[in-house]
């Protein structure tokens, strides 16, 4: 399969079901590191304008609204949410398509809750249509241990990539001595590496 390399300019960024409610139910993963990835993936797309996708689901129900730091690094994106009635897999809510479709990138960089259901049919989906398709692990995750390796086993048989939020920052900065690499470095510090070695102590 051809890869082709993931940029600025060729790349949109889909936040999925970042909810108050999916974040509670990620259990094998830290949830404050799931938040801070989140929170540097929205910042390094505003960083690089790069097209940002919100969609929530039932967001009265107990999925409940999207992190309240989405709302804060993104407004416009967030108030322009795709908000979805149920439809499991986001690519077959016709609005949510509707906005991917609109960016014109053929890159998709994927992260949601939980990875399990929210992220992995609309990532194989995503595939099928000829998209490129990254999807953040760690910036997600599932009520277990295994139903998140399963999920991730599934999409990586049908041609998505998974990467980590560092790698993925890395690979769009390229040098962190350009322009935009030093704009994602300053997000890489602030919203991750800052954060080290205080979950173990």
């Amino acid at each position: 399969m051809k890869t082709e390399k993931f940029t600025a300019t060729n790349t949109a960024m889909l936040l999925i079901d970042h909810q108050v409610g999916t974040l509670g139910w990620c259990q094998n993963i830290p949830q404050e590191l799931i938040r801070n990835n989140t929170r540097a993936l929205a910042r390094a797309a505003k960083a690089l304008d790069m097209p940002l996708i919100l969609t929530s689901s039932m967001e009265d129900q107990a999925q409940g609204p999207l992190i309240k730091d989405l709302e804060e690094i993104a407004p416009e994106e967030y108030a322009r949410r795709v908000k979805r009635a149920g439809v499991v897999n986001a690519f077959d809510d016709p609005n949510y398509r509707a906005a991917v479709m609109a960016t014109g990138r053929k890159n998709l960089i994927i992260a949601g809750l939980t990875n399990d259901v929210c992220v992995v049919y609309p990532a194989m989906s995503a595939v099928e249509e000829g998209f490129n398709v990254q999807v953040v692990v760690d910036a997600g995750g599932s009520p277990t241990q295994i139903s998140d390796e399963t999920a991730l086993r599934r999409m990586e048989r049908a041609g998505v990539t998974l990467t980590s939020t560092t790698q993925l920052i890395a690979g769009l900065a390229g040098s962190w001595a350009s322009e935009s690499g030093s704009k994602l470095i300053q997000v890489l510090f602030e919203e991750i590496l800052v954060h080290l070695g205080k979950a173990s102590s």
